[in-house]
């Protein structure tokens, strides 16, 4: 079974305080579904038509498991205390 990659990119933060209740709710509900943090911050480098945002990379066993992190009660509770207070791209991609 491949390993999954929920690749999260930050277009806007609105609110700093919003953020930070979502990270304090987050990490522990993305690390408690098995989730691993693999990097976060701004790119050192950008090419091409890349943007400087803020990006979190966690790997997961499987899909099954980044898709259950992210739909549990725990993250959804996260999710609720950002609400509007940035804009983010959430992927899930399966590993090769």
């Amino acid at each position: 079974m491949a390993k999954a990659y929920w690749v999260s990119a930050y277009r806007a933060i609105k609110d700093a305080d919003k953020l930070a209740a979502y990270a304090k709710l987050a990490g522990p509900a993305i690390t408690a579904g098995g989730g691993r943090f693999l990097a976060r911050g701004l790119p050192a480098q950008v090419y091409e038509f890349g943007l400087a945002q803020r990006t979190v990379l966690v790997e997961f066993d499987s899909i099954d498991h980044a898709r259950s992190v992210h739909d549990s009660p725990d993250y959804q509770a996260a999710l609720a205390a950002l609400c509007d207070g940035a804009e983010r791209d959430l992927r899930i991609i399966e590993g090769v």
